[in-house]
């Protein structure tokens, strides 16, 4: 497992040795890690990994089998009121009344609260002032998202913790999410990020932390993560003009060359790019309709997720009993 650490503030959380189990069944097996102050951590793994179980465990929601947590130095379970004035949770299954309107549950959700924000700054913020007066049944699959997330900022807490927030949504209302998300972080609150998305996670998230099975498989940021993985690089362009293809071929960069049409596909390593851009400009050649594939996070969660877990330990089976991944 690689890390990387983040900032040189304390931790807002620090999960240490964290266990759940249900009956014979392990959902998460002994996870560690530690979020630093304004980061936007991503959690991340395959259905039944143990994501939501463990977030549910940093708000205060589930109480561990074994392990610590410490959430801005409390203790979620021994200290739940104060954790639940700064912490604020929207969850993966969170529904509301269909008859609630939007107004009615902004000043519902802030009663629970000392000193709430004010519920028409965050309609305002999150572009739902024209559906103060809507009802939850007739919002948008967006709308409920931005909902979801105006009642986690309700209480003005300092973590976020947001589970699967994007899934059922259509590419402009993700991307719209993920700005934000990105708002929330920069008016200082620490984001916990739960999601099965890949390019979400890359786009987003500062670090990553990885569960397979109940465990802590990596923890690093999306680039390392992704550098980790290794893999062939793929360069595929069309000629302007005739190539010396053994002058490619010779650059220790290059590993394959193929031919699709009249388009040449390169694979190698190192800086395999820039080996064969530079051996083009010699030749006054220019490379038309170049892509350039390399690693990515998917390709890292793929090698790190593609084990099955031994048959004594059903992690799957743990989680299916309770949802998708809890």
């Amino acid at each position: 497992m690689t890390q990387t650490s983040f900032g040189g503030s304390a931790p807002v959380v620090e999960v240490t040795g964290l266990r759940v189990r249900y009956g014979d069944l392990t959902a998460v097996d002994g996870v560690s890690f530690s979020v630093a102050r304004g980061e936007i951590f991503g959690i991340l793994g395959p259905n039944g990994a143990g994501k939501t179980t463990t977030v549910e465990c940093i708000g205060g929601l589930r109480e561990p089998t074994g392990g610590s947590i410490r959430v801005l130095g409390l203790d979620p379970l021994g200290d739940r009121g104060a954790v639940r004035e700064q912490v604020g949770i929207q969850l993966q299954t969170s529904e509301l009344p269909d008859k609630l309107k939007v107004r009615e549950a902004l000043a519902l959700f802030a009663s629970f609260y000392r000193d709430p924000d004010d519920p028409m700054r965050l309609l305002e913020l999150l572009d739902l002032e024209s559906k103060r007066d809507e009802r939850f049944a007739n919002l948008s699959g967006g709308q409920r998202q931005r909902l979801s997330i105006a009642l986690a900022l309700i209480g003005r807490p300092r973590v976020a913790i947001l589970d699967e927030l994007t899934t059922g949504l259509d590419p402009a209302a993700r991307r719209e999410t993920w700005n934000l998300i990105e708002s929330i972080r920069d008016q200082g609150v620490t984001v916990l990020l739960v999601t099965h998305f890949m390019d979400e996670a890359e786009r987003l998230c500062d670090r990553i932390a990885v569960l397979d099975h109940g465990r802590l498989v990596a923890l690093d940021t999306p680039a390392a993560l992704a550098t980790g993985a290794g893999g062939d690089q793929r360069l595929r362009f069309r000629p302007s003009a005739p190539v010396d293809e053994r002058r490619l071929t010779a650059l220790p960069e290059v590993s394959e060359l193929r031919h699709h049409g009249d388009q040449l596909e390169l694979t190698g390593s190192g800086n395999l790019l820039a080996a064969v851009i530079g051996e083009l400009v010699r030749e006054g050649i220019a490379a038309d309709q170049l892509r350039f594939d390399q690693a990515n996070l998917e390709d890292a969660f793929v090698a790190l997720t593609s084990n099955e877990s031994p048959p004594d330990r059903g992690f799957a089976t743990a989680t299916e009993h309770r949802e998708e991944t809890r």
